[in-house]
């Protein structure tokens, strides 16, 4: 534990929270790691299948534009659905305001995305892909990567990620990093919250869709020109993304060698990142390098908030 507490503020701008009992763990696990947690009664709140009101779960977002003293860490509790009725209501000028070079961290994946796509568009503020409240620090058992990744991340002004990534041969780019759920990509294309990058390395993942639908929008993304603006494009995980009897053979491995073909740019798999237990910590539209030597991948970034004291608990 360090000498100065960690703050944590939980946020939770799309689903409400179904499995109370990770959300308690969750919240024991950070707590346990030296952090005081903030914003317990977001746990409290539902309306239909979201965290409370369309109001409530902006104003998650836009208190952090009037709070006197900023929270280390804003966490969003889960996914889901529900940051999209969001986006026109967002106080974009203010967050600039009080968030461009704070060192704060806002994280969360899935339909997090949105937000962090409308945030680097409309307001350059940089927020990272990583770990939520109850999927990934509530589990009964917790992924030591994903922890142990999640804080050196954080607590460093550069990271890195490196895994096996397959048959690609070697390659290296520079260029923002950037990316997410694939569907909340797919959701804002010509939209005024789909960020121009040019020149990036893409990530993308997503859950329980078809390997056709995967397919699909990995061809929306290229059919629009923004795979071909790209300088490489790295496929995460596709959890539950399974075939069915019609697809007659056809599966992701298949998708994926397609939009491998008519790319024009490199394509990597396996980085763990998306839905499954695994998951490493990615900032948003900051500088990174990829390499690749033989069937090691290896992402190197730098430019991104990240905590003033350094904060690398022992997992519990």
């Amino acid at each position: 534990m360090q000498d100065q507490t960690c703050r944590v503020r939980l946020i939770a701008p799309s689903g409400y929270p179904h499995d109370r009992d990770a959300m308690t763990r969750g919240v024991a696990r950070l707590q346990a790691a030296g952090c005081a947690v903030e914003g317990l009664d977001v746990l409290h709140r539902t309306e239909l299948r979201y965290a409370g009101s369309d109001a409530q779960r902006v104003a998650d977002i836009n208190t952090l534009a009037t709070l006197d003293a900023l929270p280390d860490i804003a966490l969003s509790i889960r996914g889901g659905y529900g940051v999209t009725r969001l986006l026109e209501h967002v106080r974009y000028d203010a967050l600039r305001e009080r968030l461009a070079g704070a060192p704060m961290v806002l994280v969360g994946h899935s339909d997090f995305t949105a937000l962090q796509m409308a945030l680097y568009a409309k307001s350059s503020l940089v927020t990272f892909g990583g770990p939520m409240l109850g999927p990934d620090f509530g589990p009964v058992e917790l992924s030591p990567l994903t922890w142990r990744n999640f804080w050196r991340t954080i607590s460093a002004p550069q990271g890195k990620a490196s895994w096996d990534c397959g048959e690609v041969g070697e390659c290296e780019v520079e260029g923002p990093l950037w990316g997410g759920n694939l569907a909340m990509l797919c959701s804002l294309l010509d939209t005024p919250y789909f960020p121009r990058i040019e020149g990036g390395i893409l990530f993308v993942e997503d859950v329980g869709e078809p390997p056709f639908r995967i397919e699909r929008m990995l061809y929306q993304l290229h059919l629009s020109g923004v795979l071909g603006r790209q300088r490489a494009l790295i496929l995460g995980d596709f959890t539950q993304c399974r075939p069915a009897a019609y697809d007659n053979g056809y599966d992701l491995a298949d998708g994926f060698a397609q939009i491998r073909r008519i790319a024009g740019i490199p394509v990597l798999s396996g980085m763990p990142f998306g839905h499954a237990a695994d998951k490493f910590t990615l900032p948003f539209g900051v500088p990174a390098r990829l390499r690749v030597m033989g069937q090691r991948a290896s992402l190197d970034f730098h430019g991104y908030p990240h905590l003033r004291q350094a904060h690398e608990p022992s997992m519990t």
